[in-house]
């Protein structure tokens, strides 16, 4: 009887991975399902929870951009639901700065979270990983204000989970000012369009996406749609290629840091 094959690098692969991240990696998995689950319910709920903030007046506001930082922060709703309810809550000016505002708390909070869970695993995981690694070491490598651009690049796709970049981005050295810099830079231009569609739509008097769907010709609907995801994939694709680029330079005089370069 011949023994069965060994398992090949290639099968081994994910579970060395899981392992090597640890709890990183479960907390991975659910900021990618969560999101997903309860942005449908959000949606689902639109008008009644616009309808209770603006009950409240002023502070209407305030809690929103609380539970967004909480949140998003946590990786339990997704950002573009939330974008989509502050402009249709507070209309384009006010909503965009909520939303925004929510970006870099819910930021900071997925910043400390990873920090805590991560204990350098994800570090060690990315040696593995030729795009992950390149982008640590140019994280590492440059100045304040490269940083903040290349932070800025990685936040720019609308395709880029919030609380896995959060999670990516602080366990790959990046530093706290850059960090809510480039994510408030980063998050602008899919924001305003998201907010401006959102307040565009509940001006037309629909009191949830439901009525706004029934009460508009079906052209206008599927345009705006068309519209939407046509814009974000333009955003998101001259994201892709700019972080590329950036990422790519290697200045001849400076090499990428070392471990104890890091450390010190």
């Amino acid at each position: 009887m011949t023994d069965a094959p060994s398992p090949t690098p290639a099968d081994k692969a994910p579970r060395h991975i899981l392992k090597a991240l640890g709890p990183a990696a479960i907390l991975g998995l659910l900021w990618t399902v969560f999101p997903a689950i309860l942005g449908i319910t959000l949606l689902g709920f639109l008008g009644q929870i616009s309808d209770f903030l603006q009950s409240l007046g002023p502070w209407g506001w305030v809690v929103y951009i609380v539970v967004f930082v909480i949140s998003a922060g946590v990786g339990l709703l997704p950002t573009l639901g939330q974008s989509i309810l502050g402009g249709w809550t507070f209309g384009m000016e006010l909503g965009f700065a909520c939303a925004i505002s929510g970006f870099v708390g819910g930021s900071m909070v997925g910043y400390v979270i990873a920090r805590l869970i991560s204990q350098k695993r994800i570090e060690k995981a990315l040696q593995d990983h030729p795009r992950g690694r390149a982008v640590r070491d140019a994280l590492l490598r440059h100045n304040f204000w490269r940083s903040v651009l290349i932070i800025t690049l990685i936040r720019l796709p609308p395709n880029s989970p919030f609380a896995l970049t959060n999670l990516v981005l602080a366990s790959s050295g990046a530093k706290p000012v850059p960090y809510m810099l480039g994510t408030a830079m980063g998050m602008a231009p899919r924001t305003a369009i998201a907010v401006w569609i959102a307040a565009a739509a509940a001006s037309t008097g629909a009191g949830n996406l439901k009525e706004l769907v029934q009460n508009q010709p079906t052209w206008l609907v599927l345009g705006g749609l068309a519209t939407f995801v046509l814009a974000l994939s333009i955003i998101g694709h001259i994201g892709k290629r700019a972080l590329d680029s950036v990422t790519r330079e290697k200045p001849a005089d400076q090499a990428p840091a070392t471990p104890s370069e890091r450390a010190a």
